[in-house]
């Protein structure tokens, strides 16, 4: 039950246990719980390290259960405090990859300087993801936004998937939830599972990313037009930049297999939240479906159903009804 919170079943079942009654010492514990030694002792750690357990003062040297009222709220809020850190971190990261971007725009097409080669065209592009894939020795990540991807990206990676997967190396690729929608995609990226690489999803990404055994990224130059090409960078300080924003990426995503949480009737879906966010920010129907990989019909298909469960007759109401209820 306390899992989302960071207590794995044997800690809860301690946890349980102390509230019932702490004066037992360990082997009562083990007893009433049918736990071993090991795994009491473990929890008690445990709950220690997340000030669940206090050191008692009727009996010095032994421990009390601190009640659940004070103690799950200090579990939420180190749960919020870690999610504020992660997200200025995300910011950090994006940022940080939007200055190298920028700052190696102008190299010379297809020719490499200062560790970073600007790729145009998409035989260059192709060109250089082939030799990076068969150089690989150990993982390759991969951020693909907009929902669909195309018939021909698909076979173009599909070869170079296979032979990858075949040599042992680590796959792990995010997809954009809306990619789910779609069958062609969704084929591919359960055929990528099945031959063994990792495939999450989520409502929202930043832009197009692979990175090649931690060593090497490729960006594209201007995420809202492709034809200006591809970056591909083993500056250091990039990489590592890139490196973080995809491992925030995927820890906020959801696997392939598994179904994101169903929400309440009052509670919207993370995809919804993410629409209501784009949408709030000043964003037109047109530009936040892009975002999310999704049809300019679904948003307002979308929209429309937020209005009529938050009771709304305008969006402005909307977006009024949706802060009060903290969700913005």
């Amino acid at each position: 039950m306390l899992q989302s919170l960071g207590l794995g079943p044997d800690v809860e079942a301690v946890y349980r246990g102390m509230l019932a009654d702490a004066s037992g010492g360990v082997a009562d514990l083990c007893v009433r719980l049918g736990l071993t030694e090991i795994q009491v002792r473990d929890g008690l750690d445990r709950l220690v390290d997340l000030d669940l357990l206090r050191p008692s003062r009727d009996s010095p040297g032994a421990l009390r259960a601190v009640s659940p009222e004070l103690g799950l709220e200090l579990l939420l809020r180190r749960q919020e405090e870690e999610l504020a850190r992660r997200q200025e971190e995300l910011a950090r990261s994006k940022a940080a990859a939007a200055r190298a971007v920028s700052e190696f725009a102008e190299l010379r097409p297809n020719t490499e300087v200062d560790g970073a080669e600007r790729l145009v065209g998409m035989d260059a592009i192709q060109s250089r993801l082939e030799e990076l894939a068969h150089g690989l020795t150990r993982e390759c990540l991969a951020i693909l936004p907009g929902g669909a991807l195309s018939e021909a990206s698909l076979e173009a990676s599909r070869p170079l998937d296979r032979r990858a997967l075949g040599r042992g190396i680590e796959m792990r690729s995010v997809y954009q939830d809306s990619a789910r929608n779609d069958p062609m995609t969704l084929t591919y990226a359960r055929w990528l599972t099945e031959e063994g690489g990792q495939v999450r999803t989520s409502p929202l990404l930043p832009p197009r990313l692979l990175i090649f055994d931690r060593s090497v990224a490729v960006v594209p130059i201007d995420p809202a037009n492709s034809r200006l090409g591809a970056l591909c960078t083993s500056t250091p300080g990039i990489v590592a930049s890139l490196l973080t924003l995809f491992e925030q990426t995927w820890d906020s995503a959801v696997p392939l297999g598994a179904d994101r949480p169903r929400p309440t009737d009052s509670t919207p879906t993370a995809g919804e939240l993410e629409l209501l966010k784009l949408l709030a920010s000043g964003m037109t129907d047109e530009a936040a479906g892009k975002r999310l990989g999704v049809s300019l019909r679904t948003v307002r298909r979308q929209m429309s159903a937020l209005m009529e469960r938050l009771h709304a007759t305008s969006r402005f109401e909307a977006g009024l009804k949706a802060a009060q209820q903290g969700w913005l």
